[in-house]
């Protein structure tokens, strides 16, 4: 069984992210969606609120297209999560330039850790290239319209926030 593993923080999950994962799913047999505890970029949105938007997002994927998608909560290395879903691809989404230089470095690194596990990078939809979680908390936080880059689901757990 072919595992791949599309890591992230999705805090919160973007229409970006979710263009990645309906490509993804093809690629592999299972996807896991591993969802990033990561203490030092302070989240807006707990682990288990993040979990819960990505496991909504996931279904509509599923239902759509089909696959098995399963989201997956780490604390540990990249590659360790790998190692613990037996994951042997690494599907990483790029939108530009910056993000390629980043995560080259990332991969010579998870190479030098576990050479047995691929790293695949999957180009952003031209559409969705500007779509930066960050960015969004942002627009959401002044004010301003979130929906073209993610879902009314997620516009409306934004909006609550920020209200």
């Amino acid at each position: 069984m072919r595992i791949g593993l599309y890591p992230g923080t999705f805090d919160p999950i973007t229409l970006g992210h979710v263009d990645i994962i309906q490509r993804a799913v093809p690629l592999v047999d299972r996807l896991v969606i591993g969802v990033a505890i990561n203490r030092d970029k302070g989240p807006l949105f707990s682990l288990e609120e993040r979990v819960a938007m990505v496991e909504a997002e996931c279904a509509k994927v599923t239902a759509q297209i089909g696959g098995e998608i399963v989201v997956h909560p780490f604390e540990n290395l990249l590659i360790d999560c790998a190692r613990d879903v037996n994951a042997s691809v690494i599907v990483r989404g790029l939108r530009a330039v910056a993000d390629f230089e980043y995560e080259f470095q990332m991969v010579g690194m998870n190479r030098a850790l576990d050479s047995s596990i691929e790293t695949v990078f999957l180009m952003a939809d031209a559409r969705r290239q500007a779509i930066a979680s960050k960015l969004v908390k942002e627009i959401a936080r002044l004010g301003g319209d979130v929906s073209k880059f993610v879902t009314p689901a997620v516009q409306t757990a934004l909006r609550a926030r920020f209200d």
